[in-house]
């Protein structure tokens, strides 16, 4: 849900390559990087609305991470720079992928294209998606766990029709990392104080509890950690917040205390800060959000 142009800029990492596949005859489009290796973990990025993969590769640290690590990251292209998540209503600005998409087919044929190839280890896909991306990773989450093993959502919580639609086949380990400061996807809930806002969204606390609750976990006790504040000049810090939950459910909030509708980073998620912050808040740069998604994600084989 970013605003367009302003957080445009495009910088391809080393082996990144465009590639496309086709998904009931429209031609979908994607960036991956792959390592050297075979049978490697995957990471699937979803970018935000107005966004296109190549965003998420210049404005993200998922490129060095992977490469790193060792993992493959695969960075698809919305329609209409937009996922067709479960939420049908958008805010009043904002169109929607076109009538009939279906992103979640698109993300499936995507990953068992990397699978069947050699490229993946079926036992290691994770997703991971930033605003109308996080909604699409948690969309992925309900309808195809059979295809993950985890998830994380970026700077989104739930609705009524997401939940409402949501069984998924079993459960997913679940990050959300959410700002107190969005003006697009309020962690209170309800509306956001942007125009671009939609309405209708749960709190952060429900969206928390919901996956906990899907997950098995313990409900009424909360582990408070706060993280250190190594960029105070950002002026907001980061509190992670888990519970008890059976083996492989783990749920993890990570709440940016003070932060806006922004990626926390370690380099600057906009090509002009300055107009990023006054339209979508601050952005936290104590905790960096591939590395923390990472370091989550490869605990969960």
């Amino acid at each position: 849900m970013h605003i367009g142009a302003l957080l445009a800029g495009f910088a391809t990492a080393p082996a990144a390559s465009a590639d496309t596949i086709d998904v009931n005859g429209v031609m979908r489009s994607y960036t991956v990087q792959l390592p050297a290796k075979r049978l490697v973990p995957l990471v699937v990025v979803l970018h935000g609305k107005t966004q296109r993969g190549a965003d998420m590769v210049a404005r993200t640290a998922w490129p060095q991470v992977a490469k790193r690590e060792g993992f493959a990251v695969v960075f698809p292209d919305g329609l209409n720079h937009a996922w067709a998540d479960a939420r049908t209503k958008a805010g009043p600005a904002l169109r929607g992928p076109p009538e009939g998409t279906d992103d979640v087919a698109f993300i499936a044929k995507l990953v068992e294209k990397l699978v069947t190839n050699g490229t993946a280890d079926p036992g290691r896909v994770y997703v991971a998606g930033i605003s109308n991306g996080g909604a699409m990773a948690m969309t992925l989450a309900c309808a195809r766990a059979d295809l993950f093993t985890a998830g994380a959502s970026v700077i989104m919580n739930l609705t009524d029709e997401a939940a409402v639609t949501c069984h998924p086949s079993r459960p997913l380990p679940m990050l959300i990392m959410n700002g107190t400061a969005d003006p697009l996807v309020p962690y209170e809930g309800g509306r956001g104080s942007s125009y671009f806002a939609a309405d209708g969204f749960w709190s952060t606390e429900e969206t928390f509890a919901f996956w906990r609750k899907l997950n098995g976990c313990e409900t009424d006790d909360a582990n408070l950690t706060e993280m250190p504040d190594r960029a105070p000049a950002d002026q907001s810090t980061v509190t992670r917040i888990s519970s008890r939950c059976p083996r492989g459910h783990d749920v993890v909030l990570y709440r940016v205390n003070h932060g806006g509708h922004r990626m926390p980073g370690f380099a600057p998620d906009a090509r002009f800060p300055k107009v990023a912050t006054s339209l979508l808040g601050p952005q936290n740069s104590d905790i960096d959000g591939a590395e923390t998604i990472w370091t989550f994600f490869s605990q969960f084989p």
